[in-house]
């Protein structure tokens, strides 16, 4: 049997009408949530779990303690416990980069010492795409990309994978376990945290972490990148609607394409 471990980040959603203060957006503004891409790694995983292949779900996230109502939510969906990595010295951090993203997240792997790692393709606020197979270098682990399809060969350790490439082509692949993989929406079809599953998610674990915990020096959340400004970026064009039956906007429409340039007399 087998341990499968799934990073999840909590997410802030914007409101449409925001103010914007520095470098940041007031709370007032802004709502919580689990990313979309973590949520179908952890259906997969949860999957896995009802199909005998894994015994246990470990879900593991990076955020304060407001970020427990989010991982719950990974609990409630049928993860058996989750590990929450929290310092006080991320309070001076403006942005964790992806780097000390793999080096929290390994030192959590190296001690749960899971056979299988999901994650999410990317996420919804940064989309840098590169956590997972960042965290796969910083492991030594085998991974995959952009995983869209999985077969587990749990006899030979092998995960047969179906990967999503540019302008539509998908290759087939083995990875060697243990490996990383980052999950693809789509590949399921993440299931609804029932009222039993949310109750039972208050009674499991999860564990917090600090950098002391994980055996971490606060240099390891130092970052190249840095966050200079934040703004609201402005439209560069504008709509026109065109009125009339259909025969009118055919007619306005051609003469707007013409006078773009778009198509000739």
């Amino acid at each position: 049997m087998m341990k499968i471990l799934v990073t999840v980040k909590e997410v802030a959603e914007v409101e449409d009408d925001f103010e914007i203060s520095g470098t940041e957006i007031s709370e007032t503004y802004l709502e919580y949530d689990l990313n979309e891409w973590d949520d179908y790694a952890i259906e997969e995983a949860v999957q896995l779990q009802e199909e005998g292949v894994a015994d246990e779900v470990v879900a593991v996230t990076i955020g304060p303690e407001r970020s427990e109502e989010t991982i719950r939510m990974a609990l409630a969906k049928g993860a058996d416990r989750a590990v929450r990595v929290w310092d006080d010295a991320f309070e001076d951090v403006d942005l964790l980069d992806v780097d000390a993203k793999a080096q929290l997240l390994g030192a959590v792997i190296s001690d749960e010492d899971p056979d299988l790692v999901l994650t999410g393709v990317q996420a919804n606020d940064d989309s840098f795409g590169a956590t997972g197979v960042a965290l796969a270098q910083h492991l030594g682990f085998e991974w995959a990309a952009v995983v869209n399809a999985l077969d587990l060969d749990t006899e030979r350790r092998v995960a047969h994978v179906r990967r999503e490439l540019e302008g539509g082509v998908e290759e087939l692949t083995d990875v060697e376990i243990p490996a990383v993989l980052t999950i693809q929406t789509g590949i399921n079809d993440p299931r609804y945290a029932s009222l039993r599953g949310i109750r039972q998610a208050q009674q499991k674990e999860i564990a917090p972490k600090t950098l002391g915990d994980l055996s971490l020096d606060p240099n390891v959340l130092d970052s190249d990148l840095a966050l200079t400004e934040m703004y609201e970026p402005e439209s560069e064009s504008d709509a026109q609607f065109i009125e009339g039956d259909p025969a009118e906007q055919a007619t306005q429409l051609a003469d707007t394409l013409r006078e773009l340039g778009v198509i000739s007399e």
